[in-house]
């Protein structure tokens, strides 16, 4: 007893109502998964994918396919013959089917093999250290590569003088080779790029002697990279058609030069902002006052607020990187303000803060009106920084 076939939808896994994408993409990954060339010696994924096939057959065609939705597979009683499953597929253009299914299963696109037409070359890498302040505000640099040009013997054809490339033999000067290959749905073609003359539809039977028929010789130029402001350490500038030469006529490729950008002493950068430590005395911190901060921009002044404690972080607005898009939009500078606690003092210098000391803890008293003896001593900035003192 012949074995029952399994609804087209359900096997494809899609809904009745599915259109013709939604079809094509579902026989697509069934397909792919189940090919026997993905699966060799696999019994079951062979008669999977020739289940997937038929019903691709059906469903793809839309007067099949009404057939299909009204009559079931009762409508292809009658046509039974060969091909996968019993049904007939000697009306259908399989070459179609695999042609834009099975390019890459079977080593070549139609579509990437179809004309023999101009090819952009290759893009080139190369790279270029900058400072960070040139990072931030932009710079010009110059760099020396490598670049293939013309040759000037055989103006790039690769033969040799007095002679020129012959059409190639074998695909007629298309640069691609049609094989037709038997399956068990029928003959499929496959179109691969020509081994002989490697897609170009040409030999060169006598090679230029400078160039050994490539057509172009290798020079060390100098290049220079224009660096935008904003830049970041790992992102590339793009140089147009300063890359491989292409083929058939095609243009150059590109040059991507990658920027590296050297760590700063000081600054650190993240995004469009800069991060740093600015050191103040203690004097400056209790009293407050103007401190000298560094910037991309050069030293500012900064009015520090009195009784600023250590670790304070202050804004610089619009001190920051540029945009890499806007060079008038920038980020900001975050500073944070460490008190740098006096080491090696005089004596002279320990009495008078001894007596600051004092001076502070009573006036503390006044304002909280109350003695520090009720609540308890508390070492607060001051207490710590006069233990450190009397131990130096």
């Amino acid at each position: 007893m012949a074995e029952q076939k399994r609804d087209y939808y359900e096997v494809l896994g899609v809904d009745k109502n599915a259109d013709d994408a939604a079809i094509k993409k579902a026989y697509r990954q069934l397909a792919k998964k189940y090919h026997p060339d993905m699966n060799p010696g696999d019994a079951e994924a062979e008669k999977r994918f020739k289940e997937a096939s038929e019903a691709y057959a059906v469903l793809s065609d839309p007067e099949k396919k009404r057939q299909y939705d009204q009559f079931g597979h009762a409508a292809f009683d009658g046509g039974m013959g060969g091909g996968a499953g019993g049904f007939d597929f000697s009306g259908m253009d399989m070459g179609d089917i695999f042609g834009d299914i099975f390019g890459d299963l079977f080593g070549s696109s139609r579509r990437r093999s179809s004309n023999n037409g101009p090819m952009k070359g290759a893009n080139l890498r190369a790279s270029v250290r900058i400072k960070f302040e040139e990072a931030a505000f932009g710079c010009e640099k110059e760099i020396e590569i490598t670049l293939k040009d013309e040759c000037t013997t055989c103006h790039a054809t690769g033969a040799k003088q007095g002679t020129s490339p012959e059409t190639c033999s074998k695909c007629g000067g298309k640069g691609k080779v049609v094989y037709t290959q038997q399956s068990f749905l029928g003959m499929v073609q496959n179109v691969q790029t020509c081994p002989e003359c490697h897609g170009t539809g040409k030999i060169i039977k006598e090679k230029c002697p400078d160039c050994r028929g490539t057509g172009y010789i290798a020079k060390r130029r100098k290049i220079k990279v224009s660096i935008p402001a904003g830049i970041d350490n790992g992102q590339s500038v793009r140089i147009r058609e300063k890359g491989e030469p292409g083929t058939n006529g095609g243009p150059r490729g590109d040059l991507l030069v990658e920027v590296i950008v050297a760590r700063h002493p000081i600054f650190q950068r993240q995004d469009m902002n800069i991060y740093s430590t600015a050191p103040i005395s203690f004097a400056q911190a209790a009293l407050g006052g103007e401190v000298r901060i560094n910037t991309i921009d050069g030293d500012i002044l900064y009015d520090v607020k009195p009784g600023t404690q250590t670790d304070t972080r202050i804004r610089l607005k619009g001190k920051g990187i540029p945009s890499l898009r806007n060079s008038s939009v920038r980020g900001d500078h975050y500073v944070t303000l460490v008190v740098q606690v006096p080491t090696g003092l005089n004596e002279e210098a320990k009495e008078a803060l001894r007596r600051f000391d004092e001076a502070s803890v009573q006036s503390l008293k006044k304002s909280n009106g109350t003695s520090t003896e009720k609540h308890g001593k508390k070492k607060g900035f001051m207490g710590k920084l006069k233990e450190t003192l009397e131990d130096i």
